[in-house]
């Protein structure tokens, strides 16, 4: 596709995807407008960038359908102040959306050579306050916690203890939790004397790999 066909199909995605499926927060939808997904699919999968769905970005990981991130980046209420932790940085594409979204973002991959890619191609388009870290994002990231809102891409068996302690008071957690193949969309909240929670809608994600994640 041509750079003009590109910046259109990224215009439709948001007209036809986001908007009429109820995202509404000015600041995500124009997120959605500026950041260009497909620098973050590999070019063999560009003409489908924009498209309602998940692209491979090889690792057996996937860029999730826009409406996804749109809906999980919306469900954590960020207002441009916030310290954010993203757990399954994969191509970098919902980091990006994070760092527009929020003052500092830390994200954290278990597969190197995807790190490293998202690391590059985050620095390509001039986003500073992403960091971007190798490891097992199912511990989180302590030396930068606690955070405001925690974001995890990829599907726990159960909510990684780890996670919900490096949030701060009023923090928000969204996460896929559930059995291979099947989760539900949870979002959770520190309160001052525990955690409430919510489902949000039934998801199938790539698995959370780690210690707090699926062996």
């Amino acid at each position: 596709m041509l750079p003009d066909d590109l910046v259109q199909a990224r215009q439709r995605m948001v007209e036809t995807q986001l908007l009429p499926r109820g995202i509404h927060d000015p600041q995500v939808i124009e997120a959605f407008r500026q950041v260009p997904r497909h620098w973050f699919v590999p070019l063999e999968y560009q003409q489908w960038a924009y498209a309602d769905s998940p692209q491979p970005i090889g690792h057996e990981q996937t860029i999730s359908q826009p409406y996804i991130v749109a809906l999980m980046s919306e469900a954590l209420a960020l207002t441009g102040a916030e310290r954010v932790l993203e757990v399954g940085t994969g191509s970098g594409y919902q980091a990006a959306i994070l760092a527009r979204l929020a003052a500092e973002v830390h994200t954290i991959e278990i597969v190197p050579e995807l790190a490293e890619r998202a690391r590059q191609t985050l620095a390509e388009l001039g986003l500073e306050n992403v960091h971007v870290h190798s490891g097992d994002g199912s511990t989180g990231w302590p030396a930068a916690a606690p955070y405001d809102a925690i974001l995890v891409a990829a599907a726990a068996p159960q909510v990684p203890q780890p996670l919900l302690e490096q949030l701060t008071e009023g923090g928000r957690l969204v996460l896929p939790v559930g059995a291979r193949g099947f989760q539900q969309l949870e979002l959770w909240r520190r309160v001052r004397d525990g955690f409430e929670h919510e489902a949000i809608l039934p998801v199938a994600f790539v698995l959370l790999r780690g210690q707090h994640g699926w062996r």
